[in-house]
């Protein structure tokens, strides 16, 4: 439903709301696979009519869920929200994407917007002469962010770094200015 304004009505976006977020914690632990409509709606206590009413089917779920999350990320980056919570967001949304992929989902035909890959194509423009050049670094450092997220704990320990790490900052490690942007996935050093 929507309001006279045309866009929708309290009672919508707060159903897509909690259901989204709610949704988003279980693809983050057991993939959208694994998760069931039923699921959702017990998880976040809608009814699993209103969720199918105010969202769609599980496509539809998963693509709003990506979505969410994109813009959820930015929405905390842009209020100055703590590094903790950037982090603890935006781990949230790799672990959501990597399960999706891995579930067989499309995300690049599934989710809509990108707003934080936008801002990290721009930050990359500034560095590097040309725009292909720039989304290429981009897709480079998601990668190596992704990589690290999901294999981690094997890395470090397969190459030593869970005995040699000290107090380096990942900064330290890699000069790469996107890199640096996202964060520090090796766990190798906080700021």
């Amino acid at each position: 439903m929507t309001a006279a304004s045309g866009g929708r009505n309290d009672a919508g976006t707060r159903v897509r709301s909690t259901v989204l977020s709610h949704a988003a914690d279980l693809f983050a632990e057991r993939g959208p696979a694994a998760t069931s409509l039923r699921d959702i709606a017990d998880r976040s206590g809608v009814n699993a009519g209103l969720i199918f009413r105010h969202i769609g089917n599980k496509e539809a779920i998963v693509a709003s869920v990506l979505d969410y999350l994109a813009e959820d990320l930015v929405t905390a980056r842009d209020a100055g929200a703590s590094r903790d919570v950037v982090e603890a967001r935006a781990e949230r949304s790799w672990k959501v994407i990597a399960r999706t992929l891995l579930d067989g989902f499309d995300v690049g035909q599934l989710q809509h917007r990108f707003p934080n890959v936008e801002q990290l194509v721009a930050a990359a423009r500034e560095h590097h002469g040309d725009d292909h050049t720039a989304r290429v670094a981009t897709a480079d450092a998601l990668a190596l962010q992704l990589g690290w997220r999901l294999f981690g704990p094997f890395l470090r320990a397969a190459t030593g770094l869970d005995e040699h790490a000290g107090p380096r900052r990942v900064e330290d490690v890699i000069a790469d200015p996107i890199t640096t942007d996202l964060g520090d996935p090796r766990r190798l050093g906080r700021d």
